[in-house]
């Protein structure tokens, strides 16, 4: 049944956090190789509130996107076992429409990273296991912004802010600490994902010029906690709680800095807690199945234009089909967006995000070998 899990979550709603950076895979019985497809399609949209803007609405500007996950599993003699982890831990897809006369039409904005993470896993007689391993993950960004710009007395007046941040790619590492009782279907594991710094090569122009520079980014810190326990014949209760410490993760090139009076391209302001709770059934020898609910913390104040999310619950039904060495889980999950205030410069509220949501859907292979 384990397959149903977290096949919801593999395609995520919550700010740039994409996969979870689970090692799950690792608790996986015998050798096993699994592949994942996650699409997620929001329906995010604001409206201006500041009497020095217009009340129009800034249109739908998150994008849909696609993740492609892998992994696989493998036994070693002495109580070791190995994983070899393919994702894409972080991203962004930001297209504002244009045509609107809401403020930050035209702006864009991509991040996209991608990860490979190698674990080692030692378990002892009584089932408790220690793991850890090594992450290389590369990170790149471009953002397009129109609004921020400048008038008279600058080289380019009304040229809109431009920057590229060049492919970067830098290690991380990843510790954790299991325990299993397989009588009855339990596992507990604790998960940290280190910070990874950047110096991202990056190229601006504006206003006021062009400007190549190094900007630093780090994406942060995280750990995950996972369970499962048998309760009763054919039933799971299963769960998690991620903590990811956004304050860590910061975009400011150097020169959207100087035209915006030190402000971010994109930056959080404060540690966000996303914890699921499930139930799993296993119906008969073929099929299986979940149902989940999920609560991801809002942070306070004003967020970015770039991000206009702040928090969610989302509720998620997935099944699975065994057949062999085989099992297919096809999933989808719901979020109801929390609301959101963004500012622009000085102008605070500028915009008001309500009443958005999004829907995941997701379908995994599974094979033992």
């Amino acid at each position: 049944m384990s397959a149903v899990l977290g096949a919801a979550g593999a395609a995520h709603a919550g700010g740039i956090d994409r996969s979870t950076q689970s090692a799950m895979l690792l608790f996986e019985q015998g050798n096993y190789a699994e592949f994942t497809l996650g699409t997620l399609v929001p329906d995010v949209s604001g409206v201006e509130v500041s009497p020095f803007l217009g009340n129009q609405s800034s249109g739908s500007m998150a994008t849909d996107y696609t993740l492609f996950n892998g992994g696989v599993k493998f036994d070693m003699p002495n109580g070791f076992s190995g994983a070899v982890i393919l994702d894409k831990p972080f991203g962004a897809d930001v297209d504002y429409p244009l045509d609107t006369d809401y403020f930050a039409e035209g702006s864009t904005a991509t991040l996209d990273t991608g990860s490979i993470t190698g674990l080692l896993r030692y378990t002892t007689p009584d089932q408790i296991s220690v793991f850890g391993g090594v992450r290389y993950q590369t990170l790149s960004a471009d953002a397009l912004i129109p609004f921020v710009t400048a008038g008279k007395g600058v080289p380019y007046p009304g040229a809109p802010y431009e920057a590229s941040g060049d492919e970067s790619g830098e290690f991380g590492y990843v510790v954790g600490v299991g325990w299993e009782k397989p009588e009855i279907a339990a596992k507990v594991a604790l998960t940290y994902n280190s910070a990874i710094d950047y110096e991202m090569a990056t190229s601006e122009s504006s206003a006021i010029g062009s400007l190549d520079s190094t900007t630093p980014v780090t994406t942060p810190q995280s750990v995950n906690l996972d369970f499962q326990t048998g309760v009763a014949p054919g039933w799971l209760v299963f769960g998690s709680v991620r903590w990811v410490d956004w304050e860590q993760f910061e975009i400011a090139p150097e020169m959207y800095a100087q035209l915006t009076n030190g402000a971010a391209l994109v930056s959080y302001n404060g540690p966000t807690t996303t914890s699921t709770i499930g139930v799993g059934h296993q119906f008969n020898e073929t099929w299986s199945g979940a149902v989940t609910y999920t609560y991801d913390t809002p942070l306070s104040g004003y967020q970015s234009n770039l991000n206009p999310i702040n928090g969610y619950n989302a509720v998620g039904l997935s099944a699975t089909y065994t057949s062999g060495p085989f099992k297919v889980t096809a999933a989808a999950r719901y979020y109801a967006l929390g609301d959101a205030e963004t500012a622009v410069g000085q102008i605070a509220p500028a915009a008001n995000f309500e009443d958005n949501d999004a829907m995941a859907f997701v379908l995994r292979v599974g094979y033992s070998f």
